[in-house]
């Protein structure tokens, strides 16, 4: 579509959406240049100093998920809004001169805004041209993973020269400006939506999560307190287990755990944590080891800003990948560009592997990893999105974005454990050795992620007509009504049914008309539903919405209900 055909307001709501993706990224990994300064400023220990970085990601994991629900609802305008003021008043905590524990709490109300570059993704679907919200929503999912070789050299220059609360004083003048961006841009939500939070099941999953992510942080925990880890291992998946009982029994889940279990969106799912432990285990080796200094026996020795530039081919390069991306989708199927993806990351792995003797192999190890993940993310919303109702997008893809959060933490897990490993008693740094198995690790990664990928890839591929290779796009609910024992009930179910049947992007075809029936046909109430695909279609059978409507409608009719394909 022309951009003179798209509307002057959704022209406007395209920058603001990528604008508050990219803060709420960048602001979040303001932590990483800043641990040391973070330490000699509060007289903590590094590792105390670490939390700043690890409380944001923690924060991010648990709020995604309830503000995933949320902006499935009629409310999302407020909750972008109100999630926004937390972070902003999250950055003041951060500026003002007050104690250690008050940063903490700080640097957790940022991490809260994690959540929201899903909600941005549910705003782009509703409210743009198809085409135009594809492009847009895979351009969110990239900037919200570049944000932070934008918020890195950034945010190291203003400590070098203006000090710890200089750099975060950027972050909280950026997101205070992003808070403006959306009080005038974000439009309100489609009418007919309904989302209910299920208070216990986010409590619940928060602590599976918070463990989770603990776990993978705390590394020291399992040498040194190896039975503590273990228990709390247990109990983390107990938590976890008992929330997906949950949900599946709940008529108002906090994720719609039945349209996970699509082969789709599952595998996508097991591809993004398998692969963004590797991406972030790669992104973590290059920057520690530029950062090495000469007296190791290798590094270069660089300053927290001069690695923050270092970033800048991984930014640049994900950027054009994310512009690409999109393009090539039109020729390729999304699977099979989230294989080529993870090849081409670990592909950079391989490089890093083999040659980082000078500053220039870092920089393309570095933008080849950028490429990668850059393709990768964008790609990875088209594969969920496919099978995903619009009133649910906001809600898969905050799930996909827990998925991520726990792969990146358990790359940096396991690039912190390798490198302990190769680290010989008495000294700081590691062997270099220890890098080149931490990048076989990675090529190992990737290479899983690459086979996941192309095994979704094969699953899918049936679903073209044998006889013509048409693609199979569409979905439709045959409901036959053979009696109606209770009207009313009937009624409560149509009042629930058709906002859920709209937001889960299904078309009213035939309802109540006229029927000529032969054979054995049945000349009854007959409601037909077009979708645009038939995964779309099964996805909006199984959302909280519709299941909300069918436990109205219970016995109050007998009635012939399919969900069949068709060709388009």
């Amino acid at each position: 579509m022309s951009t003179a055909l798209i509307p002057p307001e959704a022209r406007l709501l395209v920058p603001a959406l990528m604008f508050i993706a990219l803060v709420v990224a960048a602001v979040a990994s303001l932590g990483t240049p800043l641990i040391t300064s973070v330490a000699t400023t509060f007289h903590v220990s590094l590792d105390s100093a670490q939390w700043t970085l690890t409380i944001a990601l923690l924060s991010g994991a648990v709020a995604t998920p309830v503000l995933g629900r949320l902006g499935a609802g009629p409310h999302r305008r407020a909750t972008i809004l109100a999630t926004l003021a937390i972070v902003v008043v999250g950055g003041a905590l951060t500026v003002l001169p007050l104690p250690f524990a008050w940063l903490l709490v700080g640097r957790a109300a940022q991490g809260v805004g994690l959540g929201l570059t899903a909600l941005m993704m549910g705003v782009a679907r509703d409210h743009l041209p198809e085409e135009r919200s594809a492009a847009t929503i895979a351009l969110i999912s990239v900037v919200s993973i570049i944000g932070a070789g934008v918020g890195y050299p950034l945010a190291a220059l203003l400590a070098e020269f203006g000090g710890l609360r200089a750099a975060y004083g950027l972050g909280l003048l950026v997101t205070a400006i992003a808070f403006v961006t959306a009080w005038r841009s974000m439009p309100a939500a489609p009418e007919g939506r309904s989302a209910h939070v299920n208070v216990a099941g986010a409590l619940v999953l928060a602590g599976g999560l918070f463990l989770v992510l603990f776990l993978a942080g705390e590394r020291s925990l399992w040498s040194r307190h190896l039975a503590v880890a273990v228990t709390l291992a247990v109990a983390a998946v107990l938590l976890l287990f008992v929330w997906t009982v949950s949900e599946l029994r709940t008529k108002t889940p906090l994720v719609d755990v039945r349209a996970v279990r699509h082969p789709a969106v599952a595998g996508a799912n097991i591809a993004m944590l398998v692969g963004g432990s590797g991406m972030y285990l790669l992104l973590t080796l290059i920057t520690r080891y530029a950062q090495t200094p000469h007296s190791a026996g290798y590094g270069f020795g660089l300053t927290t800003f001069v690695a923050g530039l270092v970033l800048i081919p991984f930014s640049v390069l994900g950027f054009v990948a994310g512009k690409l991306t999109p393009r090539v989708r039109e020729r390729i199927d999304g699977p099979l560009l989230l294989a080529g993806s993870a090849a081409i990351v670990g592909g950079g792995f391989v490089l890093f592997a083999t040659a980082r003797s000078n500053l220039a192999e870092l920089l393309a190890a570095m933008g080849v990893l950028g490429f990668g993940v850059g393709s990768f993310s964008a790609a990875m919303p088209g594969v969920i999105l496919a099978v995903t109702p619009k009133s649910e997008t906001s809600s898969a893809m905050s799930l996909n974005y827990v998925v991520r959060s726990v792969g990146y933490s358990l790359g940096s897990a396991i690039g912190g454990l390798v490198l302990a490993a190769g680290t010989a008693t008495g000294r700081l740094f590691p062997n270099d050795d220890a890098y080149t198995t931490a990048a076989l690790v990675g090529v190992a990664a990737m290479a899983i992620t690459t086979m996941a990928c192309l095994a979704l890839a094969r699953r899918r591929s049936p679903e073209t007509n044998p006889n013509t290779g048409d693609t199979v796009v569409k979905g439709y609910w045959v409901s036959v009504y053979r009696t109606i024992a209770d009207p009313e009930k009937l009624a409560a179910y149509n009042k629930l049914a058709g906002p859920a049947v709209r937001a889960a992007g299904g078309r009213l075809l035939a309802r109540g008309g006229r029927v000529v029936a032969h054979d054995a046909g049945i000349a009854e109430r007959t409601v037909l539903i077009e979708f645009d695909s038939f995964e779309q279609a099964v996805a909006a059978r199984a959302s909280a919405a519709y299941q909300e409507a069918l436990a109205a409608l219970a016995d109050g009719v007998e009635r012939d209900f399919r969900i069949i394909e068709g060709l388009d």
